[in-house]
């Protein structure tokens, strides 16, 4: 593990590709800027299926225009999606607060979270880069006033996370090319990879204060995927790490798609302590308990993850997609099934997706590229389910403002 005393000199992402003009700054200097202008008007399609009495009350929270970012073994540049836009809808589907980004930039994971004791809006904005991406993350207030923009020192912030800590820390995923040695999944000697960084920040100050690189501790075997030579066109992308969650002692728990996998790093020293999933998994994989191309493990309680097992592997759909509960037991070794919730139309999500912890033992989540937002009561009933145009990343319930 990688500790950053100092923070070093962050390159300044370029407005053309950002689309946020003069407003990028460096994470350790990221200054206030006037609240953005948003646009209700020019509605998205949001379709509601089921909205059935009873479940809990709440604003829906997702991004537009994230259909194309299907994440591969080998990654396409460029994303090439259109209306890239944060929303907040009523459970009807009306929208109540909506702001786009500039022309060519994208935008994701927007949500609720808490700093410094209030609620704030937080997203990724950016360029996408085919199933990841490069640029800020940014916090606001509920009233759409920017707080901080952030980015782990010397590296881009990666769509996939931004997770702020009860202690006024960020989890934060980012995506780099580095050269390596392929050829133990089938590539050149002299090859080229995305390595995969979770980085822990510091928001107040902006200094980074951990690296941990999946590089350098996970060997290229342990990867689903396969090099397949599409050369300078496109990046090996064996890891894909789509999210990060404290656990209940403050470790890391990682999951990557490509490994269909969950790790546990110790924040201190970067040691691996146990994996659950993939080729080599600490736990013992009980039945009904693997998973594949899954993503936003989080835990559901001190001894049990919760995840969306998305159920392909690399790039063949297995199955139908669901919501998983297992039980890990790391001293006994042991992964149990405690339930599994698919949607009713059996839907299959090539990528993205997530499951929410919601008031009264409700689920909420998105269906990533299938493309809906669900909710279902603690003894599975589907109580509330939209369609989208084209898939979202994740979405959210929460109270608004």
């Amino acid at each position: 593990m990688r500790k950053c005393s100092t923070p070093r000199l962050l390159a300044i992402l370029t407005a053309a590709i950002l689309g946020l003009g003069s407003a990028v700054t460096c994470a350790a200097t990221a200054q206030a800027a006037p609240r953005l202008p948003t646009n209700p008007i020019g509605t998205p399609t949001y379709t509601v299926n089921v909205n059935k009495p009873g479940g809990p009350p709440g604003y829906i929270f997702y991004t537009t225009g994230w259909a194309a970012a299907v994440p591969l073994p080998v990654v396409p540049r460029g994303l090439g999606n259109t209306d890239q836009s944060a929303v907040i809808v009523d459970k009807s589907g009306r929208v109540v607060w909506r702001y786009t980004v500039a022309q060519g930039g994208s935008i994701s994971n927007f949500r609720t979270q808490t700093y410094q004791g209030r609620k704030v809006l937080t997203w990724w904005e950016g360029s996408g880069q085919g199933g990841h991406g490069a640029g800020v993350d940014v916090i606001a207030d509920t009233r759409g006033h920017i707080i901080k923009r952030i980015t782990p020192a010397g590296l881009g912030s990666d769509v996939h996370e931004f997770r702020l800590t009860p202690d006024g820390r960020a989890l934060i995923t980012s995506y780099h090319q580095v050269s390596a040695d392929l050829t133990s999944v089938g590539g050149p000697k002299r090859g080229t990879l995305l390595d995969c960084v979770a980085s822990i920040v510091d928001v107040a100050s902006g200094r980074t204060l951990t690296e941990w690189s999946a590089l350098q501790h996970i060997p290229l075997t342990a990867s689903a995927a396969r090099y397949t030579g599409l050369g300078g066109a496109a990046t090996f992308d064996p890891f894909h790490m789509n999210s990060i969650v404290l656990d209940p002692v403050g470790n890391l728990l990682i999951s990557f798609r490509n490994l269909n996998a969950a790790y546990n790093i110790d924040a201190r020293t970067g040691q691996i302590l146990w994996s659950v999933g993939g080729k080599h998994s600490s736990l013992r994989m009980g039945p009904g308990t693997d998973f594949f191309g899954q993503h936003d493990v989080e835990y559901a309680d001190p001894h049990t993850i919760r995840l969306f097992d998305n159920n392909i592997n690399v790039a063949t759909q297995l199955g139908d997609s669901s919501i998983k509960w297992i039980r890990l037991d790391p001293t006994r070794r042991t992964a149990t099934l405690v339930r599994r919730q698919a949607h009713p139309a059996g839907l299959a999500t090539a990528a993205t997706g997530n499951a929410q912890a919601v008031a009264d033992g409700y689920t909420f989540g998105s269906w990533g590229t299938a493309p809906h937002i669900s909710e279902f009561s603690p003894s599975g009933e589907m109580t509330y389910d939209a369609t989208l145009p084209v898939g979202t990343y994740r979405a959210y319930l929460d109270t608004w403002p």
